[in-house]
């Protein structure tokens, strides 16, 4: 920083300085001595409380919440290392410049048919203030961007921005379309929480105080009803007043008797202006990072990056299938002009994950066919004779599948093959049949689960399949995890590195090193998406320079419409047919109190010998907050619910023991129900539950549900799915109807895929895929189908994608895959 006038403050033909302008320019001279004096702290205070006032002028909410934020950043810069609070002071001073433009008494006169909040937003196509001083490159750091100092670096990386192309990336959750508004009279009759964009009048307006913070807090009336609203800034009401018009959207609570929205976007209706037609973007945000920072640093990024983005999908691609430039795709995204522009880019957008995420799946394929793996035909006429000898009959789609994979299994390339089936649809005899063929090849096997219950569960019963085998004949089967005690350790090491043990279950403990096979042909994944990829190709590595045949499986339903882009490495086998015999779940709905008729049917079925589960709803992504929900609801329940009843409580938090042990006491009958936490999703299997409780049933999504109501009916007794909300927004309450009316789990997850979008499908649950950000709303499987030709026809032409016009290509498509596959290398 210098004391000479610095970039971006007023040229001299600026208009005549305002009182606003005058205290802008005392805070930034302040923070200059501040900087002058050795950045020891001596004149923030001051520099406070001259920005804090700058509030009562601030021309709209985003300029006031970005004073309050500058505000903050200078109370936080005392706490810094002197040696660390430069870059901060640069930051700070380069903000507070920039509010000069968003400041009542400083704003020009409006040109017709604009509002001053459309002169604020970012337009990154014509915008000179942010403009960098020299080109940058996408991958360059986002520190380089004026205003981002090790503060706000350190909040954007808390959203995996750390890049220029990271920011272009950070997809916007969605728009306000301040056009659009809904009356508020129709929202009165939904319950719960949903985004809402509404007009009204202001006929109430104060100032609240409270403990920590004064609020403002408004009132506005359309003719049809009327809502609150509140700001956690009191800059807020003194730039509205009593009789204006204003537009406000976000998150409208429909809870309470009175709709309400807190912190929400607004502009005032202005007659002789408009409203702006282009859409705002909202973006996820982090703690201390505001809506406008992230606008304001997307448009830097693009006027950053005007000649240095390269646009790496071949310009015959692009022409092909009639697709727009990156750059005018990430622009048109951020900052769209309508609803057609955005459907544009985000087309583009959506096509470029799916055609990068095709190359990596069409390469994968290739090295795998290319690779070879044990020979395990001699083993093949035992596994057909297998089945035979089962205590029940294999259904069509059962055999369709142990068809399709003993049929890999006898050609000399390895095996890639997921087999996708229900709850209870008999995957697990399909995998014993495979590995029949395995063992009688000479060969061994693994079987890997995500959790300690599910892994212990098949090494019950793989050795019972097993059964009716000649004992010369049977598999040897050990067991091990994480909690695998040291002297077992001992023994089962050695005896798997000399081929003792024919199949070994595990969990991911199975690829650590130490863990060696003698002959290692065939791996079974069960719930394959939990494991990463890097996990998954852990094992290959130990078959001894050989590719083993794999079988992946997954209980999770997956549209069909969705599988050439989550396994389009992998050949698919589907059983959609249940066993015969098994008595239909029948699920059914309770809102509010009507919670204690469910807790009756609760009653009723222990009375009758039989247990109940209790799943508490996803808090969010926490294991901690999970654990409090499930003990508080445990608690609950015993001491007001069921005090005459046993209860457990089962946890992600728990130490393996302690959940072995609580499981061992639930099959032992010693509880009569189990609260838990979604850990029961996958691996569970009381047979004696009949009951499913799902509290907070509509946050969960249809597979997760469908999930859950697996977990029950599986001891041949009639059983119930009980979906609990207190209340549920109209898309909640669609998908539990959806829920009660079938339990197709395919169909399920094809009407999830509709309503949610895919999201669901390649978000965390999907690990070891790429981060896809395009693909969480909207889904076209015509494009789908369109990117996977141009994949497999650009690998054709080119499979090492070496042409000079595939350089840029190659760079990016290793990129999109380095975090999720270490074997997939584009040269």
């Amino acid at each position: 920083m210098t004391t000479t006038s610095p970039r971006g403050a007023r040229p001299t033909s600026a208009p005549p300085s305002t009182p606003a302008v005058e205290r802008l320019e005392l805070a930034v001279q302040t923070l200059r001595r501040e900087y002058a004096d050795g950045r020891r702290g001596r004149h923030v205070l001051v520099a406070q409380k001259v920005i804090a006032s700058l509030g009562d002028v601030a021309a709209t909410h985003d300029a006031a919440t970005q004073i309050t934020a500058i505000v903050q950043a200078l109370a936080a810069y005392r706490t810094l290392p002197v040696d660390a609070r430069e870059a901060e002071l640069r930051s700070i001073a380069d903000r507070v410049k920039a509010l000069e433009p968003h400041l009542i008494a400083a704003t020009p006169a409006m040109p017709k048919g604009r509002s001053p909040e459309s002169l604020t937003r970012p337009k990154p196509r014509k915008t000179a203030t942010s403009a960098p001083s020299r080109a940058l490159a996408p991958d360059d750091p986002v520190t380089l961007l004026a205003g981002v100092g090790p503060a706000v670096a350190e909040k954007l990386a808390k959203l995996e921005i750390r890049t220029l192309r990271d920011l272009l990336r950070h997809r916007p959750r969605r728009y306000v379309d301040f056009t659009r508004t809904d009356p508020i009279g129709s929202l009165l009759r939904l319950r719960g929480e949903r985004e809402a964009t509404v007009r009204g009048t202001i006929t109430e307006l104060k100032e609240i105080p409270g403990k920590r913070a004064k609020r403002a807090e408004a009132r506005i009336n359309d003719g049809t009803g009327w809502a609150r609203v509140t700001w956690f800034n009191v800059f807020v009401a003194r730039q509205l007043q009593v009789g204006q018009e204003i537009v406000v959207s976000g998150a409208m609570d429909l809870f309470l008797p009175t709709p309400s929205f807190t912190n929400p976007e607004w502009e005032r209706v202005r007659p002789e202006h408009g409203l702006p037609t282009e859409l705002l973007p909202l973006y996820t945000l982090t703690a201390g990072l505001f809506q406008k920072t992230l606008r304001g640093l997307t448009a830097k990024a693009l006027a950053a990056l005007e000649d240095t983005l390269p646009d790496p999908l071949p310009e015959s691609v692009r022409r092909d299938h009639r697709l727009i430039g990156l750059r005018e795709a990430y622009a048109a995204t951020h900052y769209p002009q309508g609803r057609h522009e955005l459907e544009v880019a985000s087309r583009r957008l959506v096509f470029d994950d799916v055609f990068l995420l095709q190359l990596g799946l069409l390469q994968r394929k290739k090295i795998l066919i290319e690779g070879s793996a044990p020979d395990l035909t001699v083993g093949i006429p035992a596994a057909l004779a297998f089945p035979a000898g089962l205590p029940f009959d294999l259904t069509g789609a059962q055999r369709r599948a142990v068809d399709e994979t003993l049929a890999d299994l006898a050609k000399p390339v390895p095996m890639n093959r997921l087999l996708q089936g229900d709850v209870g649809s008999g995957k697990t005899a399909v995998a014993a049949t495979a590995a029949r063929a395995a063992v009688a090849a000479g060969q061994q096997v693994v079987v890997m689960a995500p959790t300690e219950i599910l892994a212990e569960q098949h090494a019950l019963i793989f050795p019972k399949l097993f059964g009716h085998l000649p004992e010369d004949e049977r598999p040897s089967v050990a067991l091990l995890t994480g909690s695998t005690k040291a002297a077992a350790r001992k023994v089962i090491l050695p005896a798997l590195a000399a081929g003792e043990i024919d199949i070994l279950v595990g969990t991911h403990a199975v690829i650590q090193s130490g863990v060696d096979l003698a002959r290692l042909g065939l791996v079974v994944i069960d719930e394959q998406h939990r494991f990463g990829v890097r996990q998954r190709a852990a094992l290959p590595k130990k078959a001894n320079g050989e590719q083993p045949h794999v079988l992946a499986m997954t209980a999770t339903p997956i549209p069909r419409t969705l599988n050439m882009v989550l396994f389009g490495d992998m050949d698919v086998s589907v059983i959609d047919e249940m066993p015969p015999g098994r008595i239909p779940i029948e699920t059914r709905r309770y809102l509010g109190d009507e919670r204690y008729q469910a807790y009756d049917l609760v009653r009723e079925q222990v009375a009758k010998g039989h247990q109940v589960f209790v799943i508490c709803p996803l808090v969010e992504e926490s294991d901690t907050l999970e654990e409090k929900a499930a003990v508080a609801e445990a608690v609950r329940l015993q001491e007001e619910v069921f005090p005459d009843l046993r209860i457990a409580l089962l946890h992600g938090r728990m130490p393996g023991r302690e959940k072995d042990a609580v499981m061992a006491a639930m099959r032992a009958h010693d509880f009569d129900i189990l609260v838990a936490t979604s850990v029961i999703e996958v691996g569970i299997d009381i047979p004696n539950a009949t009951v499913m409780i799902i509290e907070g049933a509509d946050r969960f999504g249809l597979a997760q549900l469908h999930q859950f109501r697996g977990r029950v009916g599986r001891g041949g007794a009639r059983s119930y799915c009980l979906l609990l909300a207190d209340q549920a927004s109209l898309d909640g309450e669609a998908r539990l109807n959806l829920l009660v009316g079938t339990t197709d789990g395919f169909l399920l997850a094809e009407q999830d895929l509709k309503l949610r979008g895919p999201g669901d499908f390649l978000g965390t649950r999907q690990s070891g895929l790429p981060d896809m950000p395009w693909l969480s709303e909207g889904f076209d499987t015509r494009l789908l189908e369109q990117a996977r030709r141009a994949a497999a026809e650009v690998l054709e032409s080119d499979p090492t994608l070496s042409r000079p016009e595939h350089l840029a290509l190659a760079a990016v498509a290793t990129r999109f895959w380095s975090s999720a596959m270490a074997d997939i290398v584009f040269r």
